[in-house]
């Protein structure tokens, strides 16, 4: 075969010019690999199965503490298979549509809702999508503090979850905490460390008629350090 007939090397921005199997399979095909990839995860963290009766069986916003990458694709892969077909990690549409390779990997092989963090509007309000999916029966992986920690600490809520909550107060709310995630994988790291983490699922709440914003916020998140051990 001579040069011209060679076809041109995949190249995206900030990511290193090699192919990579993920940009060439089909959305279809990457979906399909969805089982496998949730017991690898599950295997890879230590993290056991969530109960089935843990899980409602409509929609639900699974919400919880963040300090690792891995943690969407924890608590998405501790779910159970029919819950996991459904649910949707919520995630920052800055970080990962920076490159062909992130995009496809969060919306391709996880079905994530990319949402705004940066320049919101009404136009590109995050609440939309994500309401948009719990109407059409889906349930969310969402981290309120809005970005990772990193000093283990449960930071404050910020207000998303809340106008979330109130939007569709039938909407179960589901207090997920994850603990040992961000010494497997810390923030600013790319080589996983070989532990084992854990994952406690609360009880779920609502919005309560009339409830405060900030008074809704604590509770929320009093419900997920309380699963702290």
């Amino acid at each position: 075969m001579g040069p011209s007939s060679r076809a041109p090397p995949l190249l995206f921005r900030g990511e290193p010019p090699i192919f990579h199997p993920a940009l060439a399979a089909s959305s279809s095909s990457l979906a399909s690999l969805r089982p496998v990839l949730a017991g690898l995860v599950r295997t890879f963290s230590g993290v056991r199965p969530v109960p089935v009766e843990a899980c409602p069986n409509g929609p639900a916003i699974y919400f919880a503490n963040h300090s690792s990458h891995l943690d969407f694709a924890t608590i998405w892969a501790a779910l159970p298979a029919a819950q996991r077909m459904r649910t949707r990690p919520v995630a920052g549409r800055d970080y990962w549509e920076k490159t062909a390779l992130r995009r496809r990997v969060a919306c391709d092989l996880f079905n994530a809702i990319l949402i705004e963090r940066q320049n919101v509007s009404v136009a590109a309000n995050p609440l939309t999508a994500m309401l948009s999916a719990l109407d059409t029966a889906d349930s969310l992986i969402v981290f309120p503090e809005g970005t990772r920690s990193q000093d283990g600490v449960v930071h404050a809520f910020k207000p998303g979850i809340f106008h979330l909550a109130r939007s569709r107060p039938a909407v179960p709310l589901v207090p997920v905490y994850l603990q040992d995630l961000s010494r497997i994988l810390p923030k600013g790291d790319i080589l996983p460390v070989p532990l084992i983490a854990s994952l406690h699922v609360g009880a779920p709440l609502h919005w309560r008629d009339g409830e405060p914003k900030p008074d809704f916020l604590e509770r929320a998140r009093a419900a997920v350090t309380s699963l702290a051990t």
